[in-house]
C-alpha cells in the first residue's frame, strides 16, 4: 500500500496548485520551465507524491511569491515530509480508512453521527475488541491483524487528551446502541463507564438521540464531518466521511456536500437530548440493562 498522505501534504498541495493557478501556467508550461514531467507536479498538487523543500522553493520562486508567504510554505513543507504516526499500521488498514485517520490527526473538530456501534474514538478496549472480531465471520483477518487494528483504535484516542489543541468532538449517538449486545453484558457496562468518563472532558460533548421520538432527517449511514483550523496560512476544506459499514466507507471533500451533512447534523442535534440528559440515560441503562 501506497503511504497515506497527510494533511499537511495535502495543503500543500492544494496550495501549490492555487499560486499556480493564480498566476495562469498550465502544468506542462510549469514542467517545461523547470524541466520536470507534467505527471510530477500533478502528483505534487495531489498530494500523490511526497515532494522535496527544494523543489517546493522552486515552485515558489516561479510562481513570485512574497518572502512571506514563503516563508510559511517552505516550513509547510519541511513538516509534510514527517511520517504519521499512523504509518506503522499501513499493512492492516484499508486504504480509505487509513485516509480517515491522517485527516482525523489534524482535525480541529469532529462532529460525528453513530447509528449502530459507538464511534472508535469513544470505544472502551473490550468493545472494540468484540467489534471488530465480528469481522471475521466474513473475512480472513488474523488475531494478530484484529490486535493491531484494536491498538490503532486505542492510540487514535490520544487526540482528545493532547495538551494543545485536543479534537473537539460531538458524538450523536443514536439510543439503540447503547441498548445493543456487544460482547457481553460486562462490556456494555464498562462502555457505558467510559462514555460517562470521557463525557466529563471538556473538550468532549456525547448527546443521545432518543428512539421514542420522530427524528429528522431520517438518516441511516454513520458519518463523521472534520473541521480543520487554517495553518501555515493555508486552509483546508471540511472533509465528510460516510461509514457505511466496516466494509465500505468514503470520503468527500465537495463543499456542497460537506454542506448538507453539517445541516443535517445540526438538526439530528436539535432532536438528541442535552449533553447533561445524555449521561443520565446513560447511567441508567449501565445500573439498570447492564448490571449483573
Amino acid at each position: 500500500m501506497a503511504a497515506t498522505p497527510t494533511v499537511r501534504q495535502r495543503r500543500l498541495g492544494a496550495e501549490l496548485r492555487r499560486l499556480r493557478e493564480q498566476l495562469g501556467p498550465t502544468v506542462e508550461e510549469v514542467a517545461t520551465r523547470l524541466a520536470w514531467s507534467p505527471s510530477k507536479l500533478s502528483r505534487i498538487e495531489n498530494a500523490r507524491i511526497g515532494v522535496r523543500v527544494s523543489d517546493v522553493r522552486l515552485l515558489l520562486d516561479l510562481y513570485e511569491v512574497d518572502e512571506g508567504h514563503i516563508r510559511e510554505i517552505l516550513a509547510l513543507a519541511e513538516a509534510a515530509t514527517q511520517r504519521g504516526w499512523w504509518s506503522r499500521y499501513q499493512r492492516v488498514l484499508p486504504e480509505g480508512f487509513a485516509k480517515f485517520v491522517a485527516l482525523e490527526d489534524e482535525a480541529n473538530a469532529a462532529l460525528c453521527y453513530a447509528t449502530y456501534t459507538l464511534p472508535g474514538l469513544l470505544q472502551d478496549e473490550e468493545y472494540a475488541r468484540w467489534t471488530l472480531e465480528s469481522s471475521r465471520a466474513v473475512t480472513a483477518d488474523t488475531p494478530h491483524e484484529i490486535s493491531r487494528r484494536v491498538e490503532l483504535r486505542m492510540r487514535r484516542q490520544e487526540l482528545l487528551f493532547r495538551k494543545v489543541n485536543p479534537l473537539t468532538l460531538t458524538a450523536i449517538i443514536d439510543e439503540s446502541i447503547l441498548q445493543r449486545v456487544i460482547g457481553n453484558r460486562n462490556v456494555m457496562r464498562r462502555q457505558m463507564f467510559k462514555l460517562i468518563t470521557l463525557a466529563e472532558l471538556p473538550n468532549v460533548n456525547i448527546q443521545v438521540l432518543p428512539l421514542g421520538i420522530h427524528r429528522e432527517p431520517v438518516i441511516g449511514e454513520a458519518f463523521i464531518l472534520l473541521k480543520f483550523l487554517p495553518a501555515y496560512e493555508v486552509t483546508f476544506p471540511n472533509v465528510i466521511y460516510i461509514d457505511n459499514s466496516w466494509m465500505a466507507s468514503a470520503e468527500f471533500q465537495d463543499d456542497a456536500l460537506t454542506h448538507r451533512y453539517e445541516r443535517s447534523w445540526h438538526a439530528l442535534k436539535e432532536a438528541a437530548l442535552s449533553p447533561q440528559d445524555s449521561i443520565q440515560r446513560i447511567s441508567h441503562l449501565e445500573r439498570e440493562r447492564w448490571f449483573p
